[in-house]
């Protein structure tokens, strides 16, 4: 694999990989250790174990209690934190370069030996449990999850990465160290460290204090999801506004079309100037918050618009957001706007690698995902190359409205059904 100048890639036994940037000027690290698993790999019955998990990476080591933990990071003068998504998890931590090992010690513990001692267990429970139940509050937020549910059918993607109540306020511990070990494997292991680091020191590292996952089996294959017919679902709500969400299937990490993706999204809602943005909020005053999203997974993606409208603007809101997938998909998007998405992207790629935090996600995220590792100036060629033939076609194929489910939380079905029939009448059927 060809790499940008200053990022290295060792691959050492069972298949744990080490990358790393040099950048220079800085006296900071950004480090990250991220395992290739997250709520696609769970069954029903374990649905919510990776996030639970992630949360437990804190709650105690052999060799330091919760307690220890925080102030460990604290006497770094460290930012440390940890994430779950629905193909990754990942433990990070930002700090000076003098604490590079001490760092790198902790959190390979962390990652490797939690203890899961049963007090601190059984309190994170009603942590996360009070997390869900914040998130069940918070329609806006909710609402993305049910156009998961209405793309992605039974498949773990279409379930949130929170997981069930249910499952997290009685999954037994040992079920969450089996998942921990069988999961947390060399194999799935990618270590990623960008700022003032030094490859061989990183690597050596790795070695020394993450071999122990070599042990732990193979890397894991996530199941593959397959075409589902477009679907309608809404939940009943006693909201102020309607919480809408339109989507589709979209397109893979590795998909060469991700460039092309960039420039529609941002042209269609995903900046300040684009169509839904400047039709739905400035023109109309139909919304606050209006926009579109795109996610890519390894075999497949999504396609997302969202519009948060009271009752009396949603038929409008969706009038609108039907007239503009039209509009893309027979006439494609101007000169004008293909030079302002670019120029935007290009923006936005620049400003993030800036943080050596962004470049250390980056690069852990192509190397976790099997994708080539781009310089900025290929990323950049690759933008540029975007033709308006490219983005027309794009377009026509995913932003299909024949293609898009339809999701809504509020506080009357029949207005919501209404509503959708301007965008695809068949959803609403």
């Amino acid at each position: 694999m060809s790499l940008p100048e200053q990022v290295e890639l060792s691959e050492l036994g069972g298949g744990l990989r080490v990358v790393t940037e040099t950048v220079p000027g800085v006296r900071s690290v950004a480090l990250g250790m991220w395992v290739r698993t997250g709520s696609r790999d769970e069954d029903l019955a374990q649905a919510g174990i990776s996030h639970f998990l992630e949360h437990l990476l804190f709650k105690g080591t052999k060799n330091h209690s919760a307690i220890e933990i925080s102030e460990l990071f604290d006497a770094m003068g460290a930012a440390s934190n940890a994430a779950t998504s629905k193909e990754s998890t990942h433990l990070y931590a930002r700090l000076l370069d003098e604490h590079t090992e001490e760092a790198f010690e902790l959190m390979a513990e962390m990652l490797l030996a939690p203890s899961f001692p049963a007090g601190e267990i059984d309190s994170e429970r009603a942590v996360v449990l009070e997390e869900i139940a914040m998130y069940e509050d918070e329609p806006q937020d909710r609402v993305h999850d049910v156009l998961a549910e209405a793309i992605h059918g039974e498949h773990p993607l279409g379930r949130r990465v929170l997981g069930s109540s249910d499952v997290i306020a009685s999954v037994p511990i040992a079920e969450i160290a089996d998942y921990h070990r069988s999961r947390y494997s060399a194999g799935n292991l990618v270590v990623s460290a960008a700022g003032n680091v030094e490859h061989a020191r990183i690597v050596e590292l790795a070695e020394r204090l993450l071999d122990p996952a070599a042990s732990n089996g193979a890397r894991q294959v996530q199941p593959r999801g397959t075409a589902e017919p477009a679907r309608f679902r809404f939940y009943s709500k006693d909201t102020e506004q309607f919480h809408i969400c339109f989507g589709g299937p979209g397109i893979s990490h590795g998909d060469d079309r991700r460039f092309a993706l960039a420039v529609l999204d941002t042209v269609f809602g995903g900046s300040v100037s684009s169509r839904l943005f400047r039709e739905v909020r400035e023109k109309r005053g139909l919304a606050y918050s209006v926009g579109s999203y795109s996610e890519q997974f390894v075999d497949q993606g999504v396609v997302a618009m969202y519009v948060g409208t009271r009752p009396d603007n949603v038929r409008e809101a969706c009038e609108i957001i039907g007239r503009e997938l039209r509009s893309l998909g027979a006439e494609g998007v101007t000169e004008a706007e293909l030079h302002r998405a670019k120029e935007h992207i290009k923006g936005r790629m620049v400003l993030s690698l800036e943080s050596t935090g962004s470049r250390m996600s980056r690069l852990a995220r192509s190397v976790l995902f099997d994708l080539p590792v781009l310089s900025l100036d290929e990323l950049i060629a690759r933008t540029e190359s975007v033709t308006l033939d490219d983005v027309a076609t794009l377009a026509r194929e995913i932003y299909d409205p024949a293609r898009l489910s339809a999701a809504c939380i509020g506080a009357d079905e029949s207005c919501f059904r209404a509503a959708v029939e301007q965008v695809e009448p068949a959803l609403a059927a």
